[in-house]
């Protein structure tokens, strides 16, 4: 444990940051994890909304820094060939 008092603080600080940013990225794969659901159900209109919902979650994610901003567009990606290509059939 550290002895100086702004180090203390920076553990307390440090570890809020880290729960709250484990808290967002498993809010995210459950965003994603919702339109691999619809798009196996079949239901196109959930699908899209679910899509809008989780590129609109990643994209503020990456904004704060909680997942680094290419990540974030490969994640979209996927999500969009998951809906788009769930169209084409």
């Amino acid at each position: 444990m550290a002895n100086i008092k702004s180090q203390k603080k920076r553990i307390i600080t440090a570890e809020k940051a880290r729960q709250r940013n484990k808290a967002v990225r498993s809010e995210l794969k459950t965003y994603v994890k919702k339109v691999r659901a619809a798009v196996e159900a079949g239901d196109a209109e959930a699908a899209q909304a679910a899509a809008a919902t989780a590129c609109r979650k990643l994209d503020k994610a990456a904004a704060k820094g909680i997942i680094h901003p290419n990540q974030a567009a490969k994640r979209k990606s996927g999500v969009m060939l998951l809906v788009n290509g769930m169209a084409a059939e």
